[in-house]
């Protein structure tokens, strides 16, 4: 029977590489840090790293790491059940009182993913009497959650005010008994920031509930760390915050959704994710209370962060390149053709400089790009030698 099946995922695979769409997987044989080992056609080396998600270099930072240690020995390894069974730790109670505290919210639900925060909030809310109303470049997950829903489905233009209103009003017409907006704090391809403040104006307006997966932005956006909704003085207003400790906060995994007490209380029963999947290793729950510790003692992490994209933005603005505007650690070097962007990541990382080339369907057609993702642990001469391999891959392209 696979024989078949065999040759159609072979033919399959053969036309994305044909297309340069191909992304393959390196290996690194270090820690996540500012710089990596990683193996290049078998010849492991030591580049600098400007595609991780590592925006305070919190991945590897002695702190962390020590909590984390502790916490072995205290906790064990795994908790092998899910959370109503018997897989619940006060490790892990503790971190979402922390982290409720830290967004402003009333409760907090731990996931295994955020992905699987996404996948586990639209089912259980919204039924077929009701709407989501999402912008049209929203994480694959905020996608397929919305899809296991039944809610009627309303796509905005992204970031379009006008759009996401004429789109409120055909559901709240068509009799929309819950309405749901939804969107990214920080698109994470364009480094664009949703305008927060107009969309809780307009769910006022038009009686629905907000949503924000600010994966892209808590730990290091709004004045202390604590994402979009700080950044646009709107965290009173915000119905449900989904994020992950993937990122900013610590690197490891894992997922939550911070939001009104009876929200949370809902998921705690119906949300199939959560209900079903193992607890978050009680590690990464002690090592991200320590990240929290460190985000709400000094501020000098995010200050790095800010000053070193700042850098990097300008410098490659005065060497010609085309990056989209904005002030986000995403900077997309926009490049068009998706073969030229992967063949430019590779130079890159010919002269030590590890970046990833993004072309459809991660994002549209003829919008390849590179996405450069600043982090506090690098210095001001790692980001100076990331714009000078830029300038010498681009000229070794032209030649």
């Amino acid at each position: 029977m696979f024989s078949s099946v065999r040759d159609d995922l072979r033919a399959t695979l053969d036309e994305i590489r044909a297309a340069g769409l191909h992304k393959p997987e390196r290996v690194i044989d270090s820690p996540q840090s500012a710089t990596v080992n990683v193996s290049a056609g078998g010849r492991p080396g030591e580049v600098l790293n400007f595609c991780a998600n590592n925006y305070l270099g919190l991945a590897d930072h002695p702190e962390v790491i020590g909590a984390a240690h502790q916490a072995l020995d205290r906790w064990g390894y795994g908790m092998a059940s899910v959370r109503f069974i018997c897989g619940t730790q006060e490790v892990h109670k503790e971190l979402e009182a922390r982290l409720s505290a830290f967004l402003g919210q009333e409760d907090t639900i731990l996931y295994s993913s955020c992905f699987d925060a996404n996948g586990g909030v639209f089912e259980t809310l919204l039924g077929e009497e009701d709407a989501v109303i999402s912008d049209a470049l929203n994480h694959a997950s905020i996608i397929d959650g919305i899809r296991l829903s039944k809610a009627r489905r309303f796509r905005y233009a992204n970031r379009d005010l006008a759009d996401l209103e004429a789109k409120l009003k055909e559901a709240t017409e068509g009799g929309a008994r819950r309405k749901l907006i939804v969107t990214d704090g920080v698109f994470s391809m364009d480094g664009y920031v949703a305008p927060l403040g107009e969309i809780c104006d307009l769910a006022d307006r038009y009686d629905a509930m907000v949503m924000v997966d600010d994966s892209h932005a808590v730990g290091f956006v709004g004045p202390s760390g604590r994402g979009t909704p700080e950044l646009h003085g709107v965290m009173d207003r915000v119905d449900i915050i989904t994020g992950t400790l993937g990122k900013a906060l610590g690197g490891a995994s894992g997922g939550y959704v911070a939001a009104r007490a009876e929200i949370v209380a809902l998921l705690r029963q119906r949300s199939r994710p959560y209900l079903f999947s193992n607890t978050l290793a009680p590690v990464i729950a002690a090592a991200s209370l320590k990240v929290l510790d460190l985000l709400e003692s000094a501020d000098d992490l995010r200050v790095r962060l800010t000053e070193n994209t700042a850098l990097f933005r300008r410098r490659m603005t005065e060497e010609g390149f085309d990056i989209l505007p904005g002030d986000h650690a995403i900077t997309p070097v926009m490049i068009g053709d998706a073969a030229e962007a992967a063949r430019m990541a590779e130079l890159l990382l010919e002269r030590g400089v590890y970046v990833i080339g993004f072309s459809y369907p991660v994002v549209p057609q003829g919008q390849a790009r590179i996405r450069v993702q600043l982090s506090a642990a690098h210095s001001t001469e790692d980001v100076d030698r990331a714009v000078d391999a830029f300038v010498a891959a681009r000229a070794e392209l032209a030649a």
